[in-house]
């Protein structure tokens, strides 16, 4: 799994996040589910909380394969404040 890369939208509690996959494996990977950890910033560049959100992996994904995709991240609108924005700065993927 590569690091996530992030873009904003026009709403301050969702962004673009883009994540690349490459199965280094024998088998293909069929499914799975991608976990992101997306961080509420306050205008003093203070963390206040951490949201997860999941995702279904885009599977199937073949032996030696690479796969990207982008996913529009949010959370609840009433968590960002005027002043405050995200960073989903944390991925993990579950692969089966």
């Amino acid at each position: 799994m590569g690091e996530p890369r992030r873009a904003a939208t026009d709403r301050r509690w969702c962004e673009k996040v883009t994540v690349a996959f490459r199965n280094t494996g024998g088998t293909a990977v069929r499914s799975g589910t991608v976990t992101f950890a997306t961080h509420i910033i306050g205008a003093l560049g203070i963390d206040w909380a951490t949201i997860e959100s999941t995702a279904s992996l885009p599977a199937p994904i073949a032996a030696g394969a690479k796969k990207e995709k982008t996913w529009t991240v949010c959370v609840d609108d009433w968590r960002v404040p005027l002043g405050m924005h995200i960073e989903t700065r944390d991925v993990s993927v579950r692969w089966k």
